[in-house]
C-alpha cells in the first residue's frame, strides 16, 4: 500500500504522516512482527537544516514507534528495494528534498532516477508513506533552478499520485483527503 502525503512547510504533513504509521502499527496484529522504517532524505548542509533534521529526530524520540532510521539522501530507490517487505512499514520525509538532492548534482539524471524510482513503487511490498512539499501553489519562482524544481516536484507528485492508493493533503494540521 502507497499512502502519499502532500504539503506545505509546517503544514503538519510529517506529524500526520508519523500518526499513520501508529495507527497502522495499532491495527495489525500483535503477534505480527512489523519493522517501521524512517527513510530520511535530508542533509544538513547548514545549519538551519541541521537544526530541522534535530527537531525532526527529536519528535521521532517521543514517538511510541520503534524507528529504524535509514539515511538516504539520494539513494531512495535502492533503500526501498533493499528494507521493503510484506512485514515493513516505510516513512519517507521528504520526497522534495530528495529531488533537490538531485538537482544539485552536477551528474545527476534526474529522468532514469525517476524512471527507475517510479518503475520501483510498482513492485514494492509492504506499506510506504510518502511524505512531499506542495510548492505548486505559490507564485512561479525566478531562476531557472527554482523553475526547474517547481515543475519537477509537481510532475513527480502526479506521478506517484496515479500510483498511490492513498493521498492526503495536509493543511494547518487538517488531512484532505484526496484519494482512497
Amino acid at each position: 500500500m502507497i499512502h502519499f502525503v502532500l504539503g506545505g512547510a509546517r503544514s503538519g504533513k510529517s506529524s500526520y504522516a508519523e500518526s499513520q504509521v501508529q495507527q497502522y502499527l495499532q491495527a495489525t496484529e500483535s503477534n505480527k512482527a512489523i519493522h517501521s522504517f524512517y527513510f530520511a532524505t535530508a542533509q544538513a548542509l547548514d545549519s538551519e537544516m541541521h537544526q530541522r533534521i534535530e527537531h525532526h529526530q527529536a519528535q521521532r524520540l517521543t514517538d511510541a514507534i520503534a524507528w529504524q532510521t535509514i539515511e538516504c539522501p539520494t539513494e531512495l530507490t535502492q533503500a526501498l528495494r533493499s528494507y521493503s517487505s510484506t512485514d515493513s512499514i516505510i516513512l519517507v520525509d521528504c520526497l522534495t528534498l530528495w529531488l533537490t538532492n538531485h538537482l544539485l548534482q552536477t551528474d545527476d539524471n534526474w529522468a532514469q532516477v525517476k524512471r527507475e524510482f517510479l518503475l520501483t513503487l510498482a513492485d514494492i511490498e509492504g506499506t510506504v508513506i510518502f511524505v512531499s512539499n506542495e510548492v505548486g501553489c505559490g507564485i512561479v519562482p525566478m531562476g531557472e533552478i527554482s523553475r526547474r524544481f517547481v515543475d519537477e516536484a509537481g510532475w513527480l507528485h502526479q506521478d506517484i499520485a496515479a500510483i498511490a492508493d492513498k493521498v492526503t493533503l495536509v493543511t494547518a494540521g487538517l488531512p484532505l483527503h484526496l484519494k482512497g
